[in-house]
């Protein structure tokens, strides 16, 4: 009886193992479709490279994602946690901090994030991706600045919350960063000094402005 029961947790133990190998896989490739598509455009990667840099099959691939568009949702799915984990933690009203945040978001991510946003009117998945994105980006501006939004009202407060949506925008850290060749330190102070001034802007008449960190 017990070696009936030892063999029964060898097998159990062996099918753990194979799962955790295959899940290991799936990671690996949906690691490497990020890391190609960030690299590159869509029609200068191939399902053979991304294979190659897993350490997988074509086939392998394929039996797992399907479709090439698949693939590319499923990575996005994969990456969107830890995309945003950062940004999420953000405080509210924190003006500098929101900015520090940000910006640290655009450093390891913005160079790869402008990569898509060149290709969503033609790749579908990427136009999926950068949906999402800029709806992420307007809840985060509206929780991460939600009070001085709501010292504001009706037309003041859509608008007050455009200009920072605005203000916060990846191209904006482009100009900035990558063709004026700002520093990140320059790129931070500039953006605080932008998102304090149109806060304070949009105070109404008769109220002074509130201290901004």
């Amino acid at each position: 009886m017990a070696s009936k029961g030892n063999g029964g947790a060898k097998r159990a133990y062996r099918m753990e193992n194979r799962a955790e190998a295959a899940a290991e896989t799936g990671r690996n490739i949906l690691r490497a479709t990020m890391e190609c598509y960030g690299e590159r455009f869509f029609d200068q990667v191939s399902l053979e490279d991304i294979a190659e840099r897993a350490g997988v099959t074509v086939q392998t691939i394929l039996r797992r994602f399907g479709t090439k568009e698949d693939l590319i949702s499923a990575a996005a799915a994969e990456a969107r946690p830890s995309l945003r984990s950062q940004r999420d933690q953000t405080p509210a009203g924190d003006v500098a901090g929101a900015i520090r945040v940000l910006v640290h978001s655009y450093e390891e991510h913005g160079d790869r994030v402008l990569r898509l946003l060149a290709q969503e009117e033609r790749v579908a998945p990427f136009r999926q991706i950068t949906d999402a994105g800029r709806t992420y980006h307007q809840e985060w501006v509206k929780r991460v600045f939600a009070p001085h939004l709501k010292k504001c009202a009706g037309a003041r407060r859509q608008r007050l919350q455009g200009k920072l949506v605005a203000i916060c925008d990846l191209y904006v850290w482009k100009v900035l960063r990558r063709d004026l060749g700002f520093s990140r330190e320059e790129v931070e102070s500039s953006l605080i000094e932008m998102v304090r001034d149109v806060i304070a802007a949009s105070q109404p008449s008769g109220v002074p402005p509130a201290k901004l960190r």
